[in-house]
Formats: C-alpha cells, structure tokens, sequence
C-alpha cells in the first residue's frame, strides 16, 4: 500500500503554487485593497463578491459562506479531491516530486480516480493527435478544409482522429497501464462482447476541457455515411464529466472574457474554432445540451457581475435557434451581465460566416445590437396577427407573461414599454399595468412577495426642505429573489447602505430621514430597518465599534445579519468616499423615491379617471406639485435641499 506523503514536501508544494494563480483558475479575481483579491465565491450562488484570497497569507475565505483554507483545501473542495490526490496534481504542476514515508514512490494504479481518469483522457487526446496524420483521417483533415480549419488550427484546438478499428484506444491505452476499469469508467471505452471496445471510431475529435485546462471528455463528429450514429456523439456522464457543467472553449477563453467582460456563446465546436481564428476569443459553446443555470454559473465567476459586463448568443436563424434563444431569455435575469443576441445574415452560423464572407464579418456579427429580451418579444409577438385587436390582444398575453418574470420593477416597466410599441398599443400604462398585474399573481401564487416593499409610495419621503418624513412600517426579514445588479436602484441603495455603516458620518444626520421604504430591495430594506433600530447613523459617528454591534443585534435572522457583514466590509465603488459621493447616493435614492410617489399618484389618477371626488383631486394634484418642486430642487442643489 502506497504510504503517506512527505510533510516536508507536502510544504514545498504549498510554497510553490500560488494561491492567486490556482484560484484565477476557476474565476475572476480583482483587487479588494490591502493586498487582497475578491471574486464571485465558486461555492455558493452569489450577485456580489464576497470571496477573498490574501496571496501574502496563501489563504481564501467566503465572507458569504464562510468556506476558507490555503491552496490545497481550495483545489480538493472544488474539484471533489482527495487530500493525497490534491498534492498529487499541484505538485505535478510545480514539477515536485512527491516522497512517500511508507512503501517509496506511488504507484500509478493506486493514484487517486479523478487523476487516472484526466490522465487517461490526456493520453487519448494525444493518441488521437497523432492518429488524425494517419492516411485514414484524410477524410477528417478534408472535412476540416473544406471548413477553413488548417493544419495549424487543428494543431491549435487538439482536434483529432478515432481510428475507425474497434480497440486501438483502447489497446493503447492498456499499454500506458490503465485498467479495464478505469477506461470504462472514463467513458473512453465501453462494453463489447469480449470485452472493452472503443466508445468512438471513425470520428472527428475535439477535447473538452474544464475551467482549469484538464481534459475531461470529447465530442465526435461523424465523417462517414455508414456510421449509423448520431451526427454528434458526446463522453457520456461519468465522475469527471457533466455536460451541463462544461463549456467547450472555456480554458482557451477564459483569460480573455475576464479581461474583456465579455463571452460569446456560440453553438457547436467548429463555431468556437472560427470565432476564435477570426480574432473573437472569447467564444465558448455547450457541449450536447442547452446552455443552462450551471453555465450561467460559470461565466458569472468569470465576468464577475460588473455592470458593463456582455453576453451575446449567436443562434441559428431556424426555428431550434429561435427556440434555443427563448430558452436562453428564461434564464436571464440569472446574469448581471447584459444579454444580446446576434444572427448572422442567412442564418448562417460563425463557422459558414467566415468561410463564405471572412474574419470580419465574424467580428461584426458578435457586436451586441439586438437585446436578447427584444429578440425573444419579437419571436412570440410574430406569430400572431397584429392587425386584428384579437391577434394584438393574443400577443400581449403570451408576451406579458414572460416580461412579468423579469424580477426588477424598473427594468420590467422600461421592457413592458417596449412590448407596447411591438404589438402597437399606444396606451403604454396599460401594457405596465397588465405585466404588474402578472407579476403580482405569479408571486402571490409562489408565496413570493417579490419588491412590493417600497412600491406603493414614498411614505418616508420629506416634503420640501425639512417636511417630516411619515413613518413606514417595520420592515420584515427579506425572503425575496436575489438582487438584480443590472438595477441602477439597487446598486444606489447597496451604496448608500454601505456609507451608512462603514462611514457614517459622511450620510449623517440627513440619512435617518429616509424611510425604510425608500429601499426598494426587500434586503436593504431590512438592513435599513436595522440601523433604526440602532439608533440611526448619527450612533455610529459616537461610537462606531457599538453601533455596527447594535445593528447586527437587531438583524431578524442569519440572512440578515450576513448581508449587514457584508455590507459592512464590502469595498466602495468610487475612487473617492467624501461628502460629494455619499451626498450623490443620498439625492439618487430621495430622488428615485419621489419620482416613483408621482409615479403613483398620476397612476391612480388616471385609472379613477373622472370618478374621482373634487376635493381629492385638488389634493392629488397638489401633492404631484409639491413633489415635482421638491424633485426639481434636488436636481439643482443636490444634497444642500435634502
């Protein structure tokens, strides 16, 4: 039995690999201050980076979920690894070799399943390297000729050949020493009638990679007529390969769409080649399968939710790509990221584009134009007659309820505008009020009380220049959605909140003054409910050790109290936190409040239409004014009229 690993080197492998750079691995790191980096935390769904590796210390920690360790506890989490195999596979990238303290070197059959099997993977990428020079792949380099794809280019992706015997793989690989076992396992060979044979023969073959560059399957296209496979044959499932959990192109693309914020999801392997050649090397597809939440996940740790941040899906033009396209949309507001679409003239995929019409139009075809939201509207409202009320009335249906899920109320109503221009209704309200009216259903019937919390009013709103804020009810604990960081409210909010608790003095006394309500995220808004409970910011100017003690006293729950944390060391936006920045937070938040009170007001106005008393009508309209001076002045003086 092969023995334990020398502590001594077990150190030297922990000196020797960097935290930063295995981490940076699997997702984007930027500077936290102090010498730290943050990021989007790998073990938890998150919108707002709470992970930090302190490359000085070797050490990481999630403020969210709390995991933390050095490099080693990093890998073996999020790879599924033993301890043994961990320093196995960071030694070998540091080009350490290990001492055993029982029974000398480690075999390789006793090295741990996830290693043999990458191994495995490794050394049948080679085979395949070198088999698709063979005089029978002619018929794979043409495929990829007749494609624009070079000696070079297959080179540069590994792109191989399976040779079409039933057991070369396989006889291969048995020779390298791995066991039948473990080629089944790998999914590189599977059962035949006298044992293992090859899963692929007589195919073109790609090597799929994982975040961190290992080899983890393969897809096979077929060349031949008589091969009566599918025309894509994809690795089964197995313990290193989840298709929905790969992205084909990720460890070519990844530098780049972390540098670039932006990714480009594209639909097959030769797509991802020519996107790639073409100069766009940020290009990724799936592999088999419908681009879905595990993908998102991916790429969010790499675009790490900034707001400038891009994902655009290039779709065929046929009636799948239209349906791929829709099925993407429904999982949008998942990103932070914005979304767009891109279809190439005649439908043509990246792949045909440049080989009919150049790199160029490759490049052009990726620059984002058309909104993925847009695209999607524009596919159901076109399938029904808008000349008749009755084709309009069907289209607003269909496309209501899918502009009701957006879970931002300001990005639903700008979208809910829009779908009224698409089916040609010119009373725009109307559209609003029937997608609210979805939404608030569609909540109701979840037990999803989604952001109605500071959607009726402005209660805790002054009047002009030193009205009394009215007092809004006691926020609850939030078990809303997740915050959307494409809203500009809620980034405002986030902001603000964080002044109010890492430098109050910059928002005191004028932030007291804000009702709890004038959040309109259920979560800041129980944070806010949090720090009056406090005692308001001005306690933090006293004593600011107490005061962030007695706001986390008063969270109602863990959830709470973790977000207050958070807020509490979350690094500012800004270059520089002076009274300028904190007095432009407080004005956008006031501001915001204010315009949605009018908002309100002239909404029901409008629906009482002539039934409305004379005497309340004087006072509605009176309150607009008030307000719309009160907002006026805000514009013109800032923080000096709150």
């Amino acid at each position: 039995m092969a023995g334990r690993i020398n502590d001594d080197d077990v150190k030297a492998v922990r000196d020797a690999v960097p935290i930063d750079s295995v981490v940076s691995e699997y997702l984007q790191l930027r500077n936290a201050g102090g010498g730290n980096l943050k990021g989007l935390c790998p073990f938890h769904d998150e919108k707002s980076p709470s992970f930090q590796v302190s490359p000085s210390k070797g050490l990481f920690h999630c403020f969210g979920c709390q995991e933390g360790g050095d490099t080693i506890a990093f890998v073996m989490k999020i790879d599924h690894l033993s301890f043994s195999e961990t320093v196995e596979r960071l030694a070998a990238k540091a080009g350490i070799t290990l001492r055993y303290e029982e029974g000398g070197y480690n075999p390789s059959h006793q090295r741990g399943e996830r290693i043999r099997l990458i191994e495995a993977h490794q050394a049948a990428a080679e085979f395949y390297v070198r088999a698709l020079e063979s005089p029978e792949a002619e018929i794979g380099r043409t495929f990829l000729a007749e494609r624009g794809f070079d000696q070079d280019a297959a080179a540069h992706f590994r792109v191989g050949y399976s040779p079409a015997g039933w057991d070369h793989l396989t006889r291969y690989l048995r020779g390298k020493g791995f066991s039948d076992k473990e080629l089944i396992t790998s999914g590189l060979s599977q059962d035949g009638r006298r044992g293992p044979i090859d899963r692929f023969r007589g195919r073109l073959m790609w090597p799929i990679s994982d975040t961190a560059g290992d080899i983890v399957g393969f897809g096979a296209r077929k060349l031949r007529d008589d091969d009566n496979g599918p025309k894509y044959l994809n690795t089964p499932e197995t313990p290193i390969y989840k298709k929905s959990q790969v992205l084909y192109g990720i460890d070519l693309a990844k530098k780049d769409i972390a540098k670039a914020s932006r990714a480009v999801v594209v639909e097959g392997y030769t797509d991802v080649m020519a996107c790639h050649l073409a100069g766009v090397t940020t290009a990724i597809a799936t592999c088999g399968t419908a681009f879905g939440n595990d993908h998102i996940k991916i790429l969010r740790r790499l675009l790490m939710d900034n707001g400038s941040a891009r994902v655009i899906f290039t779709f065929d033009g046929d009636a799948a790509g239209q349906k791929a396209a829709l099925r993407a949309f429904e999982d949008d507001q998942k990103f932070a990221a914005e979304t767009y679409i891109a279809i190439a003239p005649d439908g043509m995929d990246p792949c045909d584009l440049r080989l009919v019409k150049g790199d160029d139009s490759v490049r052009d075809l990726v620059e984002p134009r058309t909104p993925l939201f847009e695209f999607a509207l524009r596919q159901i409202v076109g399938r029904y007659d808008l000349e008749t009320p009755a084709g309009r009335a069907a289209a607003l249906d269909e496309a209501a309820a899918v502009v009701a899920k957006i879970k931002t109320s300001s990005v639903q109503r700008e979208v809910a505008v829009q779908l009224a221009g698409l089916v040609g209704i010119l009373d725009q309200e109307f559209v609003v009020r029937r997608v609210a009216q979805l939404a608030r259903w569609a909540r109701d019937k979840g037990g999803d009380h989604g952001e109605r919390g500071g959607r009726g009013g402005t209660q805790g709103a002054r009047g002009p220049r030193g009205g009394a804020p009215q007092q809004a009810a006691p926020a609850p604990a939030f078990s809303g959605p997740a915050l959307n960081l494409r809203s500009p409210a809620h980034r405002t909010e986030r902001e603000l909140l964080k002044l109010a608790l890492q430098k109050p003095a910059l928002v005191s006394p004028a932030f007291d003054a804000y009702g709890v309500d004038e959040f309109t995220a259920p979560p800041y808004a129980a944070v806010r409910q949090c720090i009056e409970e406090a005692g308001g910011a001005e306690q933090g100017v006293v004593d600011d050790r107490a005061y962030l003690g007695a706001v986390l006293d008063a969270a109602p729950d863990n959830t709470v109290r973790n977000l207050v944390t958070e807020l509490a060391v979350e690094v500012f936006h800004g270059k520089s936190i002076d009274e300028t920045y904190a007095g432009m937070h407080l004005v956008h938040v006031r501001l915001r409040a204010v315009d949605r009170r009018i908002a309100d007001v002239q909404s029901s106005l409008a629906r009482l239409g002539t039934n409305v008393a004379p005497q309340d009508l004087a006072a509605a309209q009176n309150e607009v004014w008030v307000l719309q001076q009160y907002a006026q002045t805000l514009r013109a003086h800032g923080a000096a009229a709150l």
